[in-house]
């Protein structure tokens, strides 16, 4: 499997299923789509603001539920095995994603098929773990282990990307930008003010600007070797 991005802003994810796996599945697309959750009953759960249809639709029906939604994903998550089946069969006739809770693992795949991974989110940053939908405890660990290493890197990520087109737009050249980017990314010093708070990514910004002279974004002050 090839792990990809999907940006599910202004789309929508259809659930079949109430209980604590639906639930989980519809958290993590709240965050962007627009999630409709088909079940006969919900558990006391967190769902994320996702849209709650009580129903206990039959095998000869899922299909209906697909039309009128117009899902981009469907999760089959409930603990009935042929409503997932037809779940499954209906969101590939019809080309639409479709993830199975039940049996991530385990049968053959269609290119429709798809494993949702453990993330660890530093907005903008995404780190997606998977083990192809085998060993979901071991995914659940790295995730935890890597919490902590990917503290700051969402505002290293905002300052790296300010820099860079602060840079372009001053036609500074390719070689010296990847320098500066570098050697910004790779400042102990930068990690350590960010994950610690004692700097944000705008501050990060105007000291890497402010440390070199021909980079000041002050227009009275002069560059090495130029005379006003």
């Amino acid at each position: 499997m090839i792990p990809l991005l999907h940006d599910f802003s202004n789309a929508t994810v259809l659930v079949f299923g109430g209980g604590p796996v639906g639930a989980r599945k519809a958290r993590r697309f709240t965050r962007e789509a627009r999630v409709v959750v088909v079940s006969p009953e919900f558990a006391a759960a967190d769902f994320g603001g996702a849209e709650r249809v009580r129903a206990a639709p039959d095998v000869r029906e899922i299909g209906d539920w697909l039309e009128r939604i117009g899902p981009a994903l469907v999760v089959a998550a409930t603990d009935d095995e042929e409503i997932n089946e037809a779940v499954v069969a209906a969101a590939r006739e019809r080309g639409v994603l479709v993830n199975r809770a039940d049996r991530a693992g385990n049968g053959e795949r269609d290119h429709r098929d798809v494993v949702v991974p453990a993330t660890v989110r530093e907005d903008p940053v995404i780190v997606a773990i998977a083990t192809g939908g085998t060993a979901p405890a071991v995914s659940k660990y790295l995730r935890q282990e890597l919490e902590e290493t990917l503290d700051g890197a969402g505002e290293m990520a905002t300052a790296v990307s300010a820099v860079r087109n602060e840079l372009k737009d001053r036609d500074i050249s390719p070689d010296r930008r990847r320098k500066i980017v570098t050697d910004l990314v790779n400042s102990p010093e930068h990690w350590t003010t960010l994950r610690t708070g004692t700097s944000n990514s705008r501050q990060v910004i105007e000291d890497v600007f402010a440390t070199d002279g021909s980079l000041s974004t002050d227009p009275n002050e002069t560059n090495p070797g130029e005379t006003k």
